[in-house]
């Protein structure tokens, strides 16, 4: 009946966006890569399922507040390295 759009909610510079669509990409499988961790120790240092790791890195999922700032704390990396932010503004004239 109804189709599901997903909805991204960002903060950048203490303001909310809340957009539609796929405009959220992160290199976390890179970074926790360099860190030498496996998908299952990153999991379980951010008490998740190596699945939910697993869906995020490959895009499929985008994490909590929580889980984003979880993870930029135990990878050691800002959450604006972390996570890319792909938005085009569309302007009709």
């Amino acid at each position: 009946m109804f189709d599901f759009i997903p909805i991204n909610v960002i903060i950048m510079s203490n303001v909310l966006y809340i957009f539609v669509g796929d405009i959220l990409e992160n290199n976390i499988q890179f970074q926790r890569k360099m860190k030498g961790l496996s998908q299952e120790e990153l999991a379980k240092r951010c008490s998740v399922s190596r699945q939910t790791i697993n869906a995020i890195e490959n895009n499929k999922y985008d994490p909590s507040l929580q889980l984003a700032f979880t993870l930029s704390n135990v990878l050691g990396i800002p959450l604006e390295a972390l996570f890319i932010f792909k938005y085009e503004r569309n302007e009709e004239k």
